[in-house]
């Protein structure tokens, strides 16, 4: 395998415009600390992009009691997991049409690097679609919150196997953030991180980190990604088979501890991520 590229995401920001006909102030950044407003060369990273308010129900799937503090997250399959905040939002990743939950999501998130982790016929029922590639000359920018869910995201760049070279902004990474927790979705990262990537995100508390070794990034340097994050907890994903993901366990295990869930779901909370870097393997991938 050729070794993955490694570039910075750099692009161009503009300022907010008017809502309603009022001025309304510059936006922050929408990384995880709320304190980072700015790459190191002075241009914002992320603007505020209009999106409608919907004040209807959320789905009726809950995995979580009401009242309680914690975020549950299914594994449905290959890149796409089912997000679960305490208000009961709900949002899949990776949305592709197949490795979905019963009931549609409140929201679906789409990277196009392959047909796995899109779809061109979503549910019509999703309140909300986020398309994680360059549609337009600018990059994607996504700052959305629903009740108590925010969502984010940090175009990354991708390989283009086809007509080989780069495909700039054909990525993104998502953020989820919910109950405390800022939960990363790396989908199909092709490249290390820079300084001013990792300042735009923020600390991470939860990663869904692909680990194919071959599709995505190799599996050392997705091991060196994780280093850089620093995220308590970390799910892969994208992993095609068993003998791939022990394949990346064994690269990782004197850094990590590894534990393998009874089920595909399980719940975090603030209070119960671990204090120590641990790998939760659920089943699927």
């Amino acid at each position: 395998m050729a070794a993955p590229v490694r570039f910075s995401c750099r692009f161009t920001m503009a300022v907010i415009l008017a809502f309603l006909g009022a001025p309304m102030p510059l936006a922050r950044a929408i990384g995880c600390s709320p304190d980072v407003a700015s790459r190191s060369d002075g241009r914002p990273l992320f603007i505020r992009t209009a999106l409608p308010r919907v004040s209807a129900a959320g789905s009726p799937v809950r995995l979580i009691a009401d009242g309680s503090d914690q975020v549950a997250i299914t594994f449905l399959g290959h890149a796409s997991f089912l997000i679960e905040s305490p208000q009961h939002v709900t949002a899949v990743t990776d949305y592709n049409g197949y490795n979905i939950p019963a009931d549609p999501p409140d929201i679906a998130t789409m990277n196009h690097a392959h047909s796995t982790h899109y779809t061109d016929n979503p549910d019509p029922r999703i309140k909300f679609v986020l398309h994680g590639w360059s549609e337009t000359a600018e990059p994607p920018r996504i700052d959305l919150t629903y009740r108590d869910m925010h969502i984010a995201n940090l175009p990354t760049n991708t390989r283009d196997r086809v007509n080989g070279g780069t495909l700039i902004n054909g990525n993104s990474i998502f953020l989820f953030q919910t109950a405390g927790l800022c939960i990363a979705h790396l989908s199909h990262l092709h490249h290390l991180l820079d300084a001013d990537d990792l300042a735009a995100l923020g600390p991470v508390d939860v990663v869904m980190a692909p680990v194919d070794g071959e599709w995505t990034l190799s599996q050392p340097d997705m091991a060196t990604v994780l280093d850089q994050l620093h995220a308590p907890l970390v799910i892969p994903m994208h992993y095609f088979n068993r003998r791939v993901l022990e394949s990346f366990l064994a690269l990782v295990r004197d850094r990590y501890a590894i534990r393998l869930a009874e089920g595909t779901s399980i719940t975090v909370s603030r209070a119960t991520l671990p204090a120590k870097p641990e790998i939760i393997v659920l089943p699927g991938g």
